[in-house]
């Protein structure tokens, strides 16, 4: 399929870039959007792509929901940061300046809840949810023994859900 193995070595490192960068995991439709749109690879050399990545363990193909996620592993991470340098300095400007944008739409596009409610005087309960097009991806319940340990629970969720949900996502399917 690809026309030599540098081609194909230099789109599986986009794709590792991407995913490392994005830091969250993605819907094949999420990455195929954010591809095709800038042109970096065309529909084939995706796909074909991201089954090797998988199929290789560089990338995680795990389900949540309905949905069904990619996300780069520990192993992907290694080898982007051995590889790195075979990507042209422009390319990572290029790819750093589109995932920001793309980042902050796709954040916009999820609801983050994050409420508490007083239990009893020594107990709150902490709801934390990510939602993306009416699908609940994640829904967390703490049980916390204050107001302020509540609050700094709620503050951080809000800022960094999509993050946090990433990293249980990975500490979840990472097999060590």
């Amino acid at each position: 399929m690809f026309s030599n193995t540098q081609e194909s070595a230099e789109y599986k490192l986009i794709l590792l870039y991407i995913f490392n960068q994005f830091s969250i995991p993605l819907t094949n439709t999420q990455v195929m959007d954010f591809v095709l749109e800038k042109d970096y690879m065309n529909y084939f050399f995706l796909q074909q792509s991201l089954g090797e990545l998988a199929s290789s363990g560089m990338l995680e193909y795990s389900k949540s929901n309905e949905d069904f996620f990619y996300l780069i592993t520990e192993k992907g991470e290694k080898t982007l940061q051995y590889f790195i340098e075979r990507l042209n300095n422009d390319l990572r400007k290029d790819l750093e300046k589109a995932i920001t944008i793309k980042k902050q739409i796709i954040q916009r596009e999820m609801k983050i809840v994050a409420d508490y409610i007083k239990e009893n005087d020594t107990e709150y309960i902490v709801d934390l949810k990510i939602i993306e097009n009416n699908i609940k991806l994640i829904d967390i319940k703490l049980n916390v023994i204050s107001n302020k340990h509540a609050k700094q629970i709620c503050k951080k969720w809000k800022l960094e859900a999509p993050y946090l949900y990433g990293d249980i996502i990975k500490l979840l399917v990472d097999e060590d």
